[in-house]
Protein backbone atom coordinates (compact mmCIF):
# COMPACT_ATOMS: atom_id res chain seq x y z
CA UNK A 1 0.00 0.00 0.00
CA UNK A 2 1.23 3.53 -0.80
CA UNK A 3 1.39 6.45 1.89
CA UNK A 4 -2.12 7.32 1.16
CA UNK A 5 -4.08 3.97 1.29
CA UNK A 6 -2.24 3.41 4.44
CA UNK A 7 -3.68 6.67 6.29
CA UNK A 8 -6.92 5.25 4.55
CA UNK A 9 -6.50 2.11 6.00
CA UNK A 10 -5.72 3.81 9.93
CA UNK A 11 -8.58 6.14 9.86
CA UNK A 12 -11.24 3.56 8.72
CA UNK A 13 -9.86 1.26 11.41
CA UNK A 14 -10.39 4.31 14.04
CA UNK A 15 -13.70 5.32 12.80
CA UNK A 16 -15.05 1.66 13.08
CA UNK A 17 -13.15 0.98 16.35
CA UNK A 18 -14.06 4.28 17.88
CA UNK A 19 -17.77 3.24 16.88
CA UNK A 20 -17.91 1.46 20.15
CA UNK A 21 -16.88 4.15 22.94
CA UNK A 22 -19.37 6.72 21.05
CA UNK A 23 -21.80 4.23 21.68
CA UNK A 24 -21.16 3.94 25.36
CA UNK A 25 -20.96 7.65 25.69
CA UNK A 26 -24.31 8.16 23.61
CA UNK A 27 -26.33 5.59 25.83
CA UNK A 28 -25.84 8.23 29.40
CA UNK A 29 -28.48 10.13 27.19
CA UNK A 30 -30.37 7.89 24.32
CA UNK A 31 -31.89 4.80 24.81
CA UNK A 32 -30.60 1.83 22.88
CA UNK A 33 -33.69 2.22 20.47
CA UNK A 34 -33.17 6.14 19.88
CA UNK A 35 -29.42 5.79 20.01
CA UNK A 36 -29.53 3.04 16.65
CA UNK A 37 -32.32 5.50 15.07
CA UNK A 38 -30.04 8.25 15.26
CA UNK A 39 -27.07 6.87 13.81
CA UNK A 40 -28.96 5.10 10.82
CA UNK A 41 -30.43 8.71 10.22
CA UNK A 42 -27.37 10.58 10.10
CA UNK A 43 -25.51 7.36 8.12
CA UNK A 44 -27.82 7.73 5.55
CA UNK A 45 -28.35 11.31 5.19
CA UNK A 46 -24.24 10.84 4.70
CA UNK A 47 -24.82 8.11 1.83
CA UNK A 48 -28.00 9.28 0.14
CA UNK A 49 -26.03 13.23 -0.10
CA UNK A 50 -22.90 11.80 -1.58
CA UNK A 51 -24.99 9.05 -4.22
CA UNK A 52 -26.79 12.22 -4.84
CA UNK A 53 -23.87 14.07 -5.74
CA UNK A 54 -22.03 11.61 -7.60
CA UNK A 55 -25.69 10.94 -9.86
CA UNK A 56 -25.31 7.09 -8.65
CA UNK A 57 -29.44 5.71 -8.73
CA UNK A 58 -31.25 3.31 -5.95
CA UNK A 59 -32.28 0.55 -7.21
CA UNK A 60 -36.03 0.92 -8.14
CA UNK A 61 -36.93 -3.18 -7.85
CA UNK A 62 -39.50 -4.05 -5.29
CA UNK A 63 -38.09 -7.57 -4.90
CA UNK A 64 -34.42 -5.73 -4.97
CA UNK A 65 -35.66 -3.50 -1.81
CA UNK A 66 -37.25 -6.76 -0.03
CA UNK A 67 -33.64 -8.12 -0.02
CA UNK A 68 -32.33 -4.69 0.89
CA UNK A 69 -34.26 -4.65 3.73
CA UNK A 70 -33.72 -7.79 5.02
CA UNK A 71 -29.72 -7.16 4.93
CA UNK A 72 -30.67 -3.79 6.80
CA UNK A 73 -32.38 -5.76 9.02
CA UNK A 74 -29.46 -8.33 9.90
CA UNK A 75 -26.82 -6.17 8.86
CA UNK A 76 -27.28 -2.87 10.81
CA UNK A 77 -30.97 -2.26 12.79
CA UNK A 78 -30.30 -5.78 14.48
CA UNK A 79 -26.25 -5.52 15.52
CA UNK A 80 -26.83 -2.23 16.06
CA UNK A 81 -29.47 -3.13 18.70
CA UNK A 82 -27.77 -5.91 20.48
CA UNK A 83 -24.68 -3.52 20.38
CA UNK A 84 -26.40 -0.77 22.25
CA UNK A 85 -27.75 -3.08 24.53
CA UNK A 86 -24.71 -5.20 25.47
CA UNK A 87 -22.72 -1.62 26.03
CA UNK A 88 -25.24 -1.06 28.76
CA UNK A 89 -23.68 -3.47 31.19
CA UNK A 90 -19.90 -4.31 29.69
CA UNK A 91 -17.61 -2.51 28.37
CA UNK A 92 -16.24 -0.44 25.09
CA UNK A 93 -13.12 -2.52 24.56
CA UNK A 94 -14.91 -6.27 24.97
CA UNK A 95 -17.67 -5.11 22.33
CA UNK A 96 -15.24 -4.13 19.90
CA UNK A 97 -13.05 -7.22 20.49
CA UNK A 98 -15.98 -9.90 20.04
CA UNK A 99 -17.32 -7.94 17.29
CA UNK A 100 -14.00 -9.17 15.88
CA UNK A 101 -15.53 -12.85 15.38
CA UNK A 102 -17.25 -11.54 12.80
CA UNK A 103 -14.78 -13.09 10.20
CA UNK A 104 -14.88 -15.94 11.81
CA UNK A 105 -18.70 -16.61 11.80
CA UNK A 106 -19.13 -15.40 8.46
CA UNK A 107 -17.07 -17.73 7.35
CA UNK A 108 -18.53 -20.52 8.97
CA UNK A 109 -22.30 -19.26 7.43
CA UNK A 110 -21.15 -19.32 4.45
CA UNK A 111 -19.08 -22.63 4.11
CA UNK A 112 -22.59 -23.87 5.32
CA UNK A 113 -24.93 -21.82 2.96
CA UNK A 114 -23.13 -21.31 -0.09
CA UNK A 115 -22.37 -23.86 -2.37
CA UNK A 116 -19.00 -21.80 -3.86
CA UNK A 117 -17.12 -21.96 -0.23
CA UNK A 118 -15.87 -25.44 0.26
CA UNK A 119 -15.49 -27.38 3.60
CA UNK A 120 -11.73 -27.18 4.27
CA UNK A 121 -8.89 -29.02 6.72
CA UNK A 122 -7.57 -24.89 7.45
CA UNK A 123 -11.00 -23.79 7.76
CA UNK A 124 -12.04 -26.74 10.60
CA UNK A 125 -9.07 -25.66 12.34
CA UNK A 126 -9.25 -21.69 12.37
CA UNK A 127 -12.83 -22.03 12.90
CA UNK A 128 -12.07 -24.42 15.65
CA UNK A 129 -9.34 -22.16 17.56
CA UNK A 130 -11.13 -18.62 17.03
CA UNK A 131 -14.30 -20.11 19.03
CA UNK A 132 -11.86 -20.85 21.76
CA UNK A 133 -10.96 -17.72 21.84
CA UNK A 134 -14.35 -16.68 22.17
CA UNK A 135 -14.91 -18.81 24.42
CA UNK A 136 -12.11 -17.18 26.44
CA UNK A 137 -13.98 -13.67 26.03
CA UNK A 138 -17.56 -14.56 26.92
CA UNK A 139 -17.26 -17.35 29.68
CA UNK A 140 -19.81 -16.42 32.69
CA UNK A 141 -16.43 -16.92 34.49
CA UNK A 142 -14.58 -13.56 33.69
CA UNK A 143 -16.63 -10.95 35.78
CA UNK A 144 -14.13 -8.17 34.80
CA UNK A 145 -15.41 -8.37 31.52
CA UNK A 146 -19.08 -7.03 32.58
CA UNK A 147 -21.89 -8.63 32.50
CA UNK A 148 -22.17 -11.88 30.30
CA UNK A 149 -25.60 -10.90 29.45
CA UNK A 150 -24.18 -7.60 27.67
CA UNK A 151 -21.19 -9.68 26.14
CA UNK A 152 -23.47 -12.51 24.82
CA UNK A 153 -25.50 -9.44 23.13
CA UNK A 154 -22.33 -8.28 21.78
CA UNK A 155 -21.70 -11.41 20.05
CA UNK A 156 -25.52 -11.96 19.01
CA UNK A 157 -24.57 -8.63 17.21
CA UNK A 158 -21.52 -10.13 15.37
CA UNK A 159 -23.45 -13.70 14.54
CA UNK A 160 -26.05 -11.27 13.65
CA UNK A 161 -23.54 -8.89 10.97
CA UNK A 162 -22.53 -12.54 9.66
CA UNK A 163 -25.74 -13.23 8.67
CA UNK A 164 -25.99 -9.94 6.98
CA UNK A 165 -22.92 -10.57 5.37
CA UNK A 166 -23.75 -13.91 3.60
CA UNK A 167 -27.12 -12.44 2.50
CA UNK A 168 -25.49 -9.55 0.60
CA UNK A 169 -23.38 -12.19 -0.84
CA UNK A 170 -25.76 -14.71 -1.68
CA UNK A 171 -29.28 -12.24 -2.95
CA UNK A 172 -27.56 -8.65 -3.98
CA UNK A 173 -24.16 -9.43 -4.95
CA UNK A 174 -24.61 -11.29 -8.01
CA UNK A 175 -27.61 -8.07 -8.71
CA UNK A 176 -24.03 -6.11 -9.60
CA UNK A 177 -25.42 -3.14 -7.80
CA UNK A 178 -22.82 -0.23 -7.22
CA UNK A 179 -21.55 -0.56 -3.73
CA UNK A 180 -22.84 3.37 -2.60
CA UNK A 181 -26.10 2.52 -3.91
CA UNK A 182 -25.94 -0.89 -1.96
CA UNK A 183 -24.74 0.98 1.58
CA UNK A 184 -26.91 3.95 0.76
CA UNK A 185 -30.52 1.20 0.52
CA UNK A 186 -29.07 -0.62 2.84
CA UNK A 187 -29.30 2.37 5.36
CA UNK A 188 -32.28 4.08 4.48
CA UNK A 189 -34.06 0.18 4.79
CA UNK A 190 -32.30 -0.19 8.42
CA UNK A 191 -33.72 3.67 8.98
CA UNK A 192 -37.04 2.78 8.11
CA UNK A 193 -37.28 -0.16 10.03
CA UNK A 194 -36.13 1.38 13.16
CA UNK A 195 -38.22 3.97 12.90
CA UNK A 196 -41.32 1.47 13.37
CA UNK A 197 -39.97 -0.30 16.15
CA UNK A 198 -38.57 2.41 18.25
CA UNK A 199 -41.53 3.78 19.42
CA UNK A 200 -42.25 0.03 20.92
CA UNK A 201 -39.15 -0.28 22.74
CA UNK A 202 -38.55 1.44 25.95
CA UNK A 203 -38.48 5.09 25.97
CA UNK A 204 -37.25 8.16 27.83
CA UNK A 205 -36.52 12.14 27.01
CA UNK A 206 -33.28 12.41 25.61
CA UNK A 207 -31.07 14.17 27.18
CA UNK A 208 -28.41 15.46 24.42
CA UNK A 209 -25.12 16.55 26.14
CA UNK A 210 -22.88 17.97 24.99
CA UNK A 211 -20.57 14.76 24.96
CA UNK A 212 -23.83 12.95 23.92
CA UNK A 213 -24.27 15.02 21.09
CA UNK A 214 -20.88 14.62 19.93
CA UNK A 215 -20.59 11.26 19.89
CA UNK A 216 -23.64 10.51 18.54
CA UNK A 217 -22.72 12.93 15.71
CA UNK A 218 -19.38 11.66 15.02
CA UNK A 219 -20.97 7.86 15.62
CA UNK A 220 -23.62 8.69 12.42
CA UNK A 221 -21.92 10.55 10.31
CA UNK A 222 -17.91 9.44 10.59
CA UNK A 223 -18.36 5.75 11.85
CA UNK A 224 -21.51 5.02 10.17
CA UNK A 225 -21.77 6.81 7.02
CA UNK A 226 -18.14 8.64 6.06
CA UNK A 227 -16.58 5.17 6.61
CA UNK A 228 -18.41 2.91 4.09
CA UNK A 229 -17.12 6.01 1.71
CA UNK A 230 -14.14 5.35 2.78
CA UNK A 231 -13.94 1.44 2.67
CA UNK A 232 -14.96 1.58 -1.12
CA UNK A 233 -12.12 3.74 -1.82
CA UNK A 234 -9.40 1.54 -0.30
CA UNK A 235 -11.26 -1.36 -1.78
CA UNK A 236 -10.30 0.27 -5.40
CA UNK A 237 -6.98 1.02 -4.23
CA UNK A 238 -5.63 -2.07 -2.81
CA UNK A 239 -8.17 -4.72 -3.46
CA UNK A 240 -11.09 -6.14 -1.47
CA UNK A 241 -8.89 -8.95 0.48
CA UNK A 242 -6.37 -6.32 1.58
CA UNK A 243 -8.71 -3.72 2.07
CA UNK A 244 -11.20 -6.04 4.77
CA UNK A 245 -8.12 -6.95 7.06
CA UNK A 246 -9.27 -3.71 8.27
CA UNK A 247 -10.91 -6.19 10.86
CA UNK A 248 -7.87 -6.80 12.33
CA UNK A 249 -6.75 -3.48 13.37
CA UNK A 250 -10.68 -2.42 14.40
CA UNK A 251 -10.34 -4.33 17.75
CA UNK A 252 -6.95 -2.61 18.37
CA UNK A 253 -7.93 0.76 18.35
CA UNK A 254 -11.64 -0.25 20.39
CA UNK A 255 -9.53 -1.33 22.76
CA UNK A 256 -6.96 1.76 22.75
CA UNK A 257 -9.88 4.34 22.53
CA UNK A 258 -12.00 2.53 25.22
CA UNK A 259 -9.22 2.93 27.47
CA UNK A 260 -8.04 6.80 26.53
CA UNK A 261 -11.08 8.18 26.72
CA UNK A 262 -13.22 5.67 29.09
CA UNK A 263 -10.72 4.69 31.87
CA UNK A 264 -11.32 1.03 30.68
CA UNK A 265 -8.53 -1.49 31.89
CA UNK A 266 -7.21 -4.26 29.64
CA UNK A 267 -7.16 -7.69 30.91
CA UNK A 268 -5.43 -10.77 30.54
CA UNK A 269 -8.37 -12.49 29.03
CA UNK A 270 -9.50 -10.08 26.85
CA UNK A 271 -6.15 -9.64 25.36
CA UNK A 272 -5.69 -13.64 25.32
CA UNK A 273 -9.17 -14.23 23.82
CA UNK A 274 -8.78 -11.43 21.12
CA UNK A 275 -5.27 -12.74 20.15
CA UNK A 276 -6.85 -16.14 19.36
CA UNK A 277 -9.83 -15.06 18.06
CA UNK A 278 -7.40 -13.38 15.17
CA UNK A 279 -5.20 -15.59 14.55
CA UNK A 280 -8.06 -18.68 14.12
CA UNK A 281 -9.58 -16.26 11.60
CA UNK A 282 -6.22 -15.19 9.59
CA UNK A 283 -5.36 -19.11 10.09
CA UNK A 284 -9.12 -20.17 8.45
CA UNK A 285 -8.83 -17.23 5.78
CA UNK A 286 -5.24 -18.19 4.85
CA UNK A 287 -5.14 -14.66 5.27
CA UNK A 288 -1.18 -14.43 3.90
CA UNK A 289 -2.06 -15.96 0.95
CA UNK A 290 -4.70 -14.28 0.06
CA UNK A 291 -2.77 -10.34 0.20
CA UNK A 292 0.24 -12.03 -1.78
CA UNK A 293 -2.59 -12.79 -4.51
CA UNK A 294 -4.05 -9.46 -3.82
CA UNK A 295 -1.34 -7.14 -4.06
CA UNK A 296 -0.50 -8.78 -7.25
CA UNK A 297 -4.22 -7.71 -8.82
CA UNK A 298 -4.64 -4.49 -7.28
CA UNK A 299 -3.78 -2.55 -10.37
CA UNK A 300 -6.56 -4.24 -12.36
CA UNK A 301 -9.15 -3.48 -9.78
CA UNK A 302 -8.75 0.37 -9.35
Amino acid sequence: MDKASVARFLLLALLWGSSFTFIKVSLEGLTPGQLVLSRLILGAAVLLSIAAIRKVALPRSVQVWGHIAAAGLFGNVIPFLLLSYGEKSTGAGIAGVLIGATPLLTLALATAALPTERATSRKAVGLALGFVGVVLLIGPWHESLGSLSGRMACFGAAVSYAIGFVYVRKYLSPLGLAPLSLAASQLVSAAVLQAVVTPFLAWRTPDFTGPVTLSIVLLGLFSTGLAYVLYFRLIGDVGATTASAVNYVVPVFAVLVSVLFLGEHVTWNLLAGGLVVLVGVAYAENRMGQLRKDKETAGAVR
